[in-house]
This record gives C-alpha cells, structure tokens and sequence, in this order.
C-alpha cells in the first residue's frame, strides 16, 4: 500500500512539474475577486465579480481620478474646517491649511486619508455632495453601472457600494493617466507640516509594491463592514493586470497568487495599431479612384497560447464610398473575436480627402494631355 501511495504522489509532483503553475487556476476566500487585462479590461479570472458589496477606502481611487480630470496638480486647495477631524484614517490636516492638490493626493493614496478626501472634494466639487455627483457620473462614463458613491473616503453607508468588476475597470481607467500611476505607485512621499519642527513622511500602506514584481498601485481599503479590500495592479513589460479582491482577509496574498497566474498564463498581445493600414476602398466621382482605410484606436489583449491561434478579425464596410469624402472619415468598423465571442470594435477611418470630380476636373485633365 505504502509503494502505492508513493506512486501516486509521484505521479502527482510530476504531472505538476510538467505543467507548471499554468495549469494553476487561482482560488480566492473573499466575497468576490476579479483578475483583468488593464488594457482590454478583458476579464482573466474572476469569481462573484458582479455582487455589489461596500468598498471602503478603494473609493479613493476614483476621488483621485475625477480630481486629476478637474484640477492641477500645483493648484493650492485650503482646508475647510469640514475636513478637519474627520473620523477614520487621517493625514492631520487642520482647518486654513494649504497644500497643493498633488500632496493632497498623495495623502489620499498613499496614507488614506479621509480628511484629504474631503478637501479634495470640496475644493474640486463645491461641495461633497457636487463632487460625489461628478464621482457617480464618471463611473458610468467608465462602464461601472454597479456603482454608487455617496463620499470621497469609503465611511460604510448602505448606499454606497460597487463590484470587484467595476473596481478593476476604475482602476484600469485611472492607470492610464501617467500622473494617477505616478501616485498610486510611490512607496514615500512627504509634504510639510505648518506650525511643526518636521515634515508629514508618508509610507504607502500598498504592502505589495516592497514585495511583488512590477507592482504600480493601486488602493487598500477596510471598514468592519467591507472587510479587507485590495484593488492591486502590477506591470511587466508591456502587460497591466489589475487584481481586486472584496471582504478578503490575506488581501496582498491572494491578489498576489491572482497576479501570478496572470503573467504565467497570458502574455499581451497585439491585435491592430492605431493608424495602420488596412486595405484600400474604391470612390466614386472622386478625383482619385480609391482611398486607404486606417484602423483609428489600437488595440492589445491578454492572451494565453491556444487562444492566440482563435483569434479572428472581420471588416465591416461598405463597398465603395461616394465623393467627397473627408480625412478621418468613419467608415466601418473592424471586428475582433475570440471564437464566437466579440473582443472589441475598432473604428475604421479613411486616410486622406478625396474631393468630387466636377466639370474642371475634366478640362484641367484635357489641358495636360494637350500639353
């Protein structure tokens, strides 16, 4: 029975040396989790991604989003006595204080505060509730119909809310802003500190971005309600995967193990670029015969091996165009799918202007043929 046993485990280690943690699909204890490609925000792994659960201070990544949209970062914000003394995490901020609003922001992602929230709010809003309406607005400009903000700073409130889904699709939104990734991915950051001898030294509470390779953000979160919440991403060369875990207890590990099997299985590959050809489409009573199509957005997906070879693409077009015709001109749209599934729809424009023939076309081509 013994030799038996060993056998098999034998057996086991080895069928698992062979495949590799790329036959590992990951496993999560919270309430809900997603893995996503940031760049195509095509969902790579995710369990109960859809349930609408409280979110804590990952609420702060969108605070941050809409304010780099609506302020500048050397612009000075001065706190509002409503700050002042907010419950929860906190960067001390006393009421007549002025910081810039990029030190706010740092205060607000790297240390949580919810005093910065709230400034950052008022000052960009008018008030909470103007800035919570702008915070709602974005979300379903992104895509995130699930959500619902009722502060800046994530205190529970039964009507605030959102998904692990929706969360990795703020997150994804906001990594493309090269000044968002710049503050969610600081490990330190310092900004002064009136009426002290020193400054205010902050650490990011982002556990990962000491441990994990390639780690660039983004926001922890916890309220007794929400639990442990961690919205993770991380970088490898030209790959962006995005980790959300909600009501998750060993939050960096798992997010970790979720980012892992990410780069072991997929690799981002390109589909189409922006501005590249893609055939050419005859004109009708133009003064040039046929004009080049150009793909106007790119676009890249994270893919494992065997779905690369089930990748399709499909051209829906007209089959000529009329004079005349504009630069940039939408025409069709060039499909991708994965098997059956449609990927994404790119835009199709036309590369230069063709304008329409007329009667001095006609003697002008004359006149050169005389010559």
């Amino acid at each position: 029975m013994k030799t038996v046993k060993f056998i098999l485990v034998t057996t086991i280690l080895f069928v698992y040396t062979i495949i590799g943690v790329a036959a590992y699909t990951p496993r999560t204890s919270g309430k809900a989790s997603i893995l996503m490609d940031g760049k195509s925000n095509r969902i790579l792994y995710e369990s109960n991604c859809r349930e609408k659960l409280p979110m804590a201070s990952t609420t702060k990544i969108m605070t941050a989003v809409v304010a780099l949209e609506h302020g500048e970062l050397d612009e000075l914000v001065t706190i509002p006595l409503e700050a002042s003394g907010i419950e929860g995490s906190s960067i001390w901020l006393s009421a007549g204080e002025v910081h810039t609003l990029e030190d706010l922001l740092y205060g607000l992602m790297l240390r949580s505060g919810n005093d910065a929230a709230t400034a950052i709010a008022i000052h960009i809003g008018g008030s909470v509730e103007g800035f919570v309406a702008m915070m709602n607005e974005t979300a379903k400009k992104i895509g995130a119909y699930d959500t619902h903000f009722v502060n800046p700073h994530g205190l529970h409130h039964d009507e605030h809310y959102t998904t692990a889904y929706d969360l990795a699709l703020i997150a994804s939104y906001g990594l493309k802003n090269p000044d968002f990734e710049s503050i969610v991915s600081a490990k330190y950051h310092t900004m002064p500190w009136e009426g002290h001898e020193w400054d205010r030294a902050m650490r990011n509470k982002n556990r990962m971005l000491w441990t994990y390779e390639g780690a660039n953000g983004v926001k922890t979160g916890y309220t007794k309600k929400a639990g442990r919440c961690f919205v993770g991403s991380s970088k490898r060369e030209d790959m962006q995967l995005i980790a959300v875990v909600l009501n998750c207890g060993p939050m960096f590990e798992e997010s970790a193990a979720l980012m892992d099997y990410g780069f072991a299985n997929f690799r981002s590959v390109s589909i189409v670029e922006q501005g590249q050809f893609l055939q050419n489409i005859p004109v009708i009573q133009g003064t040039c015969e046929e004009v080049e199509l150009l793909a106007e957005q790119e676009y890249s997906v994270a893919l494992n091996e065997m779905e690369e070879k089930q990748i399709r693409t499909r051209l829906i077009l007209p089959a000529e165009l009329t004079a005349p015709v504009k630069a940039g001109q939408w025409i069709g749209s060039l499909q991708i799918y994965h098997n059956h599934e449609l990927l994404k729809e790119i835009p199709i424009v036309t590369g230069q202007a063709v304008e329409k023939k007329t009667i001095w076309n006609f003697f002008r081509r004359m006149v050169n043929l005389w010559r």
